[in-house]
């Protein structure tokens, strides 16, 4: 089979080159080679191709690409499979970023990134009572945009010194590749982000669970950097959910939850006493995130478990059907917004202006429900 590696990618004539990404178009979007052209697997048969292009065909890992350059080839067209897919590409292009990058984004953050992403950064903390003195906060960092963005904003907050608080940049490896592990630790040094990086076994327990292993997946995460955190001495952990990930989440609990509830800016566990999870992300809106990352060419991992090596779309084989629920809250908000800007801003302030005199029955802090009725 014809291949071509990351590094031999650059090499190629520009003018005749077609890069084809057949991943998902959500995979796409969180980052791609640049200059790529998203054709999902399951189209590739039914897309127009010029006959005077060679085409670079690639998925995640490489593990899927191969057959699709087969049939391309098969056909008759000049094609390759980059070898190592997108992780083999993004492990290179993170080694070539230049050592200024972190003073870049730094600087970015305090000028032309400032009214977009800081200035909601702290106005979230400070409308939801995020921080308080002598905190300390486990940053905790997954390797993609949202979270590498928050710990630069973290470090933003912490210059500014207004009040005492402690970060710890806190990277829990679920059994990560040993490339995902290395483009993590990559990132984390170029963007200055002095990261604790801590193992578990989360991928070999729930990879042959067949029910709901997303859920699963989360669930122990969350534990296990609840209890990491503790450990180490911090009284909260951070994560980075966005504006975006919170009108989904209370749009998908009225259309397939049966709920009007959202995604709250604070929690306290009950499971591990003493902390509480905070999302200083809150206010931020996604494309800010994704402009971000674009104008520093920046490149992150998305997610790196085990089921996505081998999936060709943006939900996971034999995963729950929440990511297909997502998406498709997602792709019905973006359709409304077209129609209405202020469809996203409404969803957002609906669980804010919740008014008990109008609504059939709700549930106190302790789970008991309460009808409409009870107060006749």
């Amino acid at each position: 089979m014809n291949k071509v590696t990351a590094q031999e990618l650059s090499k190629l004539e520009a003018d005749r080159t077609v890069i084809v990404d057949i991943r998902g178009e959500d995979a796409f979007s969180y980052g791609h080679i640049p200059g790529a052209v998203n054709i999902p697997a399951e189209t590739l048969d039914k897309a127009n191709l010029s006959r005077d292009k060679q085409f670079v065909v690639y998925c995640r890992t490489g593990q899927l690409s191969g057959d699709a350059v087969e049939q391309l080839c098969a056909k008759g067209y000049d094609a390759y499979d980059l070898e190592g897919g997108y992780v083999a590409w993004l492990r290179a292009h993170v080694n070539d970023l230049s050592q200024d990058t972190a003073s870049q984004v730094e600087n970015g953050i305090r000028t032309k990134y400032s009214k977009k992403l800081f200035t909601k950064f702290a106005k979230a903390i400070t409308t939801y009572r995020l921080l308080e003195p002598n905190d300390k906060v486990a940053v905790c960092i997954s390797g993609g945009k949202d979270s590498m963005l928050m710990a630069k904003l973290f470090q933003e907050l912490k210059r500014h010194n207004k009040f005492p608080f402690e970060l710890v940049f806190l990277v829990m490896d679920p059994g990560y590749s040993p490339a995902n592990r290395e483009i993590i630790e990559r990132n984390a040094k170029v963007l200055n982000v002095p990261i604790t990086v801590f193992e578990t076994d989360i991928f070999d327990n729930v990879f042959n669970i067949e029910k709901s292993p997303c859920y699963i997946c989360a669930r122990m995460r969350r534990g296990h950097l609840y209890s990491k955190a503790q450990e180490l001495g911090c009284n909260k952990i951070a994560l980075g959910h966005h504006y975006d990930d919170v009108i989904e989440t209370t749009l998908m609990g009225m259309l397939y939850g049966g709920q009007m509830q959202t995604m709250m800016p604070r929690v306290d566990s009950t499971n591990f006493k003493g902390m509480r999870l905070i999302r200083p992300m809150y206010l931020i809106r996604e494309e800010d995130i994704k402009a971000w990352r674009d104008y520093y060419n920046l490149q992150f991992i998305q997610c790196a478990c085990k089921f996505t090596d081998t999936c060709t779309s943006d939900v996971c084989q034999g995963s729950s059907n929440t990511g297909s629920k997502r998406q498709k809250v997602k792709e019905l908000i973006r359709a409304l917004a077209k129609e209405d800007p202020e469809i996203e801003q409404n969803i957002f302030k609906s669980a804010e202006n919740v008014n008990l005199s109008t609504v059939l029955a709700y549930k106190d802090k302790k789970g008991a429900k309460h009808y409409f009725w009870d107060e006749d």
